[in-house]
């Protein structure tokens, strides 16, 4: 066994992320002691402790005597005087910068210089944090996700002043307790938080302008987007509920403060008015969902009608119109091949980053629909389609081409028109914003990636999301929507437009 870079590791703080801090590296080995300004909060954290120990022995995940001697290697400590012995402190307390500070000014006192203080901190400056500190060499930020012991990631941050050895035996500290060790520079929130703006931002974007309601847009990132062959578990107001506005929210107000108004991570009035009124999600019973027993309330989708005779169909010149035009041919209709679509033709259309209105042209906008075509779309290939409409597209358009692209099995969503569809939307900025973060060299491109996919769960780390779909196709996406909203927040990062210019991955390092 690697002798372990701490030893003896002290943690400032007994609430749910401390008592995992505690967990996770008592398990590991250390002697871990606990400190918290309510002695009673010590206690609670170890009866705590000693019942998940218990719980795990029972499980057989533990023998009874691991979960014994585990248990014993914590320690209470009751001022924080006692945790002089310790080589490496944690903080996991509340997030004010000045308590912080105050904290760290006390630990500097006791400890011995070469011990290395660290924070849990997800939204403050380690710079800031720091920048009072007597040795500002030795500390570093070292961000856990919640359950601890079961999230296996940890962002180790360095400022401008900690040192390099630091950094690597905090990585080795987390490594050795079976975490995967993400290294980032200091910058607002960090590499997960930061990458995360995308995925529930861009949906209360699409929400606020009427482009589709929440269960929609759910279903949509859940059952339609395919990446490394697989969904997003939890659609973006799944997710926020599932958070919680109260946490959600002030994260995307600090996060754009942070980084001067940067139009991309632009916060939404919706999310502001609803955390307001006690909105939250799941933990009060409401959020963008009304929860019964833990369990959302979400609507049945409506069945589709069946068509009585199948229509004639023209699909519009595209890059997917190939692929388009069998699916039309799969499904029965009658597909016209001609240069210019008849009079009675439904026109369907296929943009990449346009909306309906844009990618219609000259033709009659009230006979055509557009389908997103971004993910697999094929015949009996997957679980859903979208289509969106023109404003001026009538109402038995869009029943015909529903009941049409239905008629395999997949179900479809129809959403009011929007540039980018919302999966290509919300997909494409997630790429923009985790190639940014490349570019301004927060972290590697494979550091990038997999903080994203154990932090937050998605199916693939942004940057292979790029790589999947195409640096050049999501290029042209975000040109698009740019063109079309005149929003400086889907301009493409320099990381990726070079990548795609040159055909390189996006986990292309220079």
């Amino acid at each position: 066994m690697k002798t372990p870079p701490f030893k003896t590791i002290g943690v400032v703080g007994s609430g749910v992320m401390g008592r995992g801090i505690v967990q996770l590296f008592a398990q590991a080995g250390a002697t871990v002691r606990v400190f918290d300004n309510q002695a009673e909060a010590v206690d609670a954290a170890l009866t705590n402790l000693a019942d998940t120990f218990s719980k795990l022995a029972e499980k057989g995940r533990l023998s009874a005597q691991a979960a014994q001697d585990t248990m014993a290697r914590i320690l209470p400590a009751l001022q924080v005087s006692e945790l002089a012995d310790c080589e490496l402190v944690i903080e996991a307390i509340v997030e004010r910068l000045d308590v912080k500070r105050e904290l760290f000014a006390q630990l500097e006192a006791v400890l011995s210089d070469q011990a290395v203080l660290a924070s849990n901190t997800s939204s403050l400056s380690i710079t800031a944090i720091a920048a009072r500190c007597k040795h500002p060499e030795r500390i570093a930020g070292f961000h856990f996700f919640n359950p601890v012991p079961l999230m296996k990631i940890v962002e180790v941050i360095g400022g401008p002043r900690t040192g390099a050895d630091v950094l690597e035996r905090l990585c080795q500290a987390a490594r050795q307790a079976g975490h995967t060790a993400v290294l980032a520079t200091d910058a607002p929130g960090f590499i997960v938080n930061h990458a995360g703006r995308g995925f529930g931002t861009e949906a209360l974007k699409i929400l606020g302008e009427g482009v589709a309601d929440t269960l929609t847009i759910d279903r949509i990132m859940r059952e339609q987007v395919r990446l490394g062959g697989n969904g997003f578990r939890l659609g973006p107001f799944e997710l926020l509920d599932l958070t919680g506005l109260d946490v959600s929210h002030p994260v995307m107000e600090s996060i754009y403060r942070q980084f001067y108004e940067e139009p991309r991570f632009r916060p939404s009035a919706i999310a502001a008015q609803r955390s307001a009124a006690g909105l939250i999600g799941r933990k009060v019973g409401e959020g963008f969902y009304r929860y019964v027993d833990g369990k959302a309330l979400q609507a049945d989708e409506p069945t589709a009608s069946t068509l009585t005779a199948m229509p004639t169909v023209w699909v519009a010149p595209g890059p997917a119109a190939a692929e388009l035009a069998s699916l039309v041919e799969a499904l029965g209709a009658h597909l016209e091949s001609g240069p210019e679509p008849s009079a009675q033709a439904l026109i369907v259309l296929s943009p990449l980053g346009l909306d309906a209105t844009t990618a219609c042209r000259h033709w009659d906008a009230r006979r055509a629909v557009a389908i997103d075509t971004l993910f697999p779309f094929g015949y009996k290939a997957c679980q859903r389609r979208t289509l969106m409409s023109t404003p001026a597209t009538l109402s038995e358009t869009r029943a015909t081409a529903q009941a049409l692209f239905s008629a395999d099995g997949a179900r479809v969503a129809m959403i009011r028109d929007s540039a980018g569809f919302v999966s290509q939307r919300i997909v494409a900025l997630i790429v923009a914003i985790g190639c940014e973060i490349a570019q301004n060299r927060i972290a590697s491109p494979q550091d990038i990636d997999a903080a994203v996919r154990l932090g937050l769960g998605y199916p693939l780390g942004p940057l292979s999301m790029g790589d999947e779909i195409g640096p050049a196709k999501v290029v042209e996406i975000l040109r698009g929507l740019h063109a079309v909203s005149g929003d400086p927040r889907y301009r493409p990062s320099l990381w990726l437009q070079r990548r795609a210019q040159l055909g390189l991955s996006l986990l292309q390092d220079d």
